[in-house]
């Protein structure tokens, strides 16, 4: 028993330390020997939970698409105008992507390593683009707004978030990205929405 939760420990150590490494250099950027350095473990531990280097960052993939479902999740459950609900994820997804590197190398990952698994987008995109075909339907977009070019452009917003964090959280410190994103959106909302109505109370 004690040896099963020393290796799920390590597991997560490597997957954690991985995350890191394949967010900052890229898949082809990084190599066993490197994780294996970062992590404080040996190539021979290492290969013994991740065979190779592919291994490894599936598993950085699956645990960064787990990471944002649950946000997805979470988000869409507690219901409120379509609207409103695209707004509060859009934000809760920029304060994910900022603090935990395991989304952003999944990110990453999932454009480098083309059909090694389901993208990182499938996790959130179908909300969202559902969600602002239930806003056109219900009035809530402006009658010149289409759902899927508004959804387009969430993809491309969240997608530079992703970037922006990367880079050092936009030289401001904790929470300048999501604050950055915040007065972006607020300026995309303005334009997409059929009235001017103040945004729902967003994540600090």
């Amino acid at each position: 028993m004690v040896k099963q939760e020393r290796g799920v420990r390590t597991r997560n150590h490597l997957i954690s330390v991985a995350a890191a490494e394949f967010d900052r250099n890229g898949y082809d950027g990084t190599s066993l020997s490197r994780l294996s350095r970062s992590a404080g473990i040996s190539i021979g531990a290492l290969t013994f939970h991740f065979a190779a280097k592919g291994e490894l960052a599936s598993a950085v993939e699956d645990s960064g698409r787990e990471a944002t479902r649950r946000v997805v999740e979470d988000v869409t459950a507690r219901g409120g105008p379509a609207l409103d609900t695209v707004s509060a994820l859009v934000l809760e997804l920029g304060c994910l992507i900022e603090d935990d590197a395991v989304v952003r190398a999944a990110a990453r990952l999932t454009q480098e390593r083309a059909g090694a698994g389901p993208a990182w987008c499938s996790c959130w995109y179908p909300e969202v683009r559902e969600l602002l075909e239930q806003a056109a339907q219900e009035g809530q977009l402006s009658p010149e707004v289409g759902p899927r070019p508004a959804a387009l452009l969430t993809a491309h917003l969240v997608g530079g978030v992703v970037v922006r964090a990367r880079r050092g959280r936009a030289g401001g410190g904790r929470g300048a990205v999501v604050a950055e994103l915040r007065e972006l959106w607020r300026l995309v909302r303005r334009g997409i929405a059929a009235s001017p109505e103040p945004n729902p109370e967003m994540p600090k």
